[in-house]
């Protein structure tokens, strides 16, 4: 799993949109729903919710206790700032 993986897991664990999360991470919008449906192959999740759930039950999200962000775009997760949360 690399790094882009990993973005989109917590991007998704966030409750961004596929086209949220592509314009995050300025890839196309297939490119995501791709990635998502081999993330959910890989992890044996039958859909979004359910590999929101595993990337957490095997500790693949970031912590905002770690100082790190979900989201820093103005969606959910930073209520709107631009700001990670862990930073206010």
């Amino acid at each position: 799993m690399d790094a882009n993986d990993r973005k989109i897991l917590n991007l998704l664990y966030a409750g961004l949109s596929d086209a949220s999360i592509a314009r995050q991470l300025d890839v196309g919008h297939r490119t995501v729903q791709r990635r998502i449906r081999r993330l959910m192959e890989r992890l044996q999740a039958n859909g979004r919710v359910a590999l929101g759930a595993r990337a957490q039950e095997l500790g693949l999200l970031h912590s905002r206790r770690q100082g790190r962000s979900v989201v820093t775009d103005g969606g959910v997760g930073d209520h709107g700032t631009g700001r990670p949360v862990s930073q206010r």
